[in-house]
């Protein structure tokens, strides 16, 4: 490491920490701007709307860290052309390879701090500020999704229709015991509810019917208690908690939601894949920003901002494109998330034989 890298590396932290800051409390103000009114009318305490915009921060710096890091690069860089300092640098031998050396170190160590940040640190921030937009910006969730199926084990599978929370009452319900072939037992009922202290099951109009293979057997109750492994909560999907997990907690609830048969699994792996491939995206930026940001013309910085912002724009949309397919037509998650590094990437590659040309 010599003068020259730590300078470079130098400015490229400081735009872009600054960058973060100054569009942090942008957003910041957006978002309080568009739910002020509801703080106001659920009387949200000062400090919990505090705690809120502290755990907003890392979520919005994390959604936009390719932006960031892209818009940084090109900003510094295109400065340094404009003095004409890339071009001093270049005039005493120093070859476009080792001029690149800072950057990728600069973009490298900012792309880790994303790894870990995607993985634990935003997840646990989003626990806070979800649970605080629950609580004083959305309203509460009163019907359950319509025709739920679950499955609760190898062998175990149950059908609500609809379940209201506003009266803690679930409607026809449907318990089966399959083993193989062979339908076990059949649980029935017209409606049921939830005991959250016993963690117990209320069913009502219940009919039983029990299957050995060679006799079969059906009861009635007017009530009964049954120990299912689902709470109410787990009718409603909620797509937002993928968010609020981090990677380990992720695997395990993706897990829990394969046995169950869920069909929408792929949010959850698009999530998944998104979290590693975003720091590389920064780092793939990076290497563009510098073979755009490092020529001297006319049109000076603000050209070089304005093509940086184009491309960052491109880089979403390909992003949202991608990930679109994977989670309406089918798209391995993992394909469709990496798909805008592997198009970038190539392009980075092409600007970079194109400069040390």
């Amino acid at each position: 490491m010599k003068k020259l890298d730590w300078y470079i590396i130098k400015k490229f932290w400081g735009t872009f920490f600054y960058a973060i800051l100054i569009l942090a409390i942008i957003a910041c103000v957006i978002d309080y701007s568009e739910k002020v009114d509801d703080f106001v009318s659920k009387k949200a305490p000062t400090m919990a709307i505090l705690n809120y915009f502290k755990n907003f921060i890392p979520h919005i710096s994390a959604l936009l860290f390719p932006l960031f890091i892209f818009i940084a690069t090109i900003f510094f860089t295109s400065k340094l052309a404009y003095k004409s300092e890339i071009i001093a640098m270049l005039a005493t031998g120093v070859s476009f390879q080792r001029l690149m050396r800072p950057y990728l170190i600069g973009g490298g160590c900012l792309c880790i701090l994303s790894l870990v940040a995607n993985h634990w640190i935003v997840p646990n921030a989003n626990k806070q500020r979800l649970a605080f937009e629950n609580k004083y910006v959305h309203n509460a969730t009163l019907y359950s999704d319509k025709n739920v199926h679950l499955r609760l084990s190898k062998n175990l599978f149950i059908y609500v229709q609809s379940y209201d929370y506003t009266v803690n009452t679930g409607y026809h319900f449907t318990a089966e015991d399959i083993d193989g072939v062979l339908l076990k037992q059949k649980v029935t009922a017209d409606h049921m509810s939830y005991d959250s202290i016993k963690k117990i099951w209320h069913l009502y109009g219940v009919t039983i019917r029990d299957n050995d293979g060679l006799h079969e057997n059906l009861r009635f109750a007017s009530d009964m208690n049954m120990k299912y492994p689902f709470t109410p909560k787990d009718l409603n999907e909620d797509q937002d908690i993928k968010e609020a997990l981090t990677t380990p907690e992720l695997n395990r609830f993706i897990a829990q939601e394969q046995l169950r048969g869920r069909e929408t699994l792929n949010f959850y792996f698009v999530e998944k894949a998104r979290r590693t491939a975003q720091p590389f995206a920064g780092l793939i930026l990076t290497v563009i920003g510098l073979c755009i940001g490092s020529r001297k013309i006319r049109g000076g910085s603000g050209l070089h901002i304005a093509i940086g912002i184009g491309i960052s724009a491109l880089y979403i949309m390909v992003m949202q494109f991608s990930t679109t397919f994977s989670t309406k037509a089918a798209l391995n998650p993992f394909i469709a998330v990496w798909i805008p590094n592997v198009i970038f990437g190539l392009f980075a590659f092409y600007l970079y034989r194109r400069q040390i040309k």
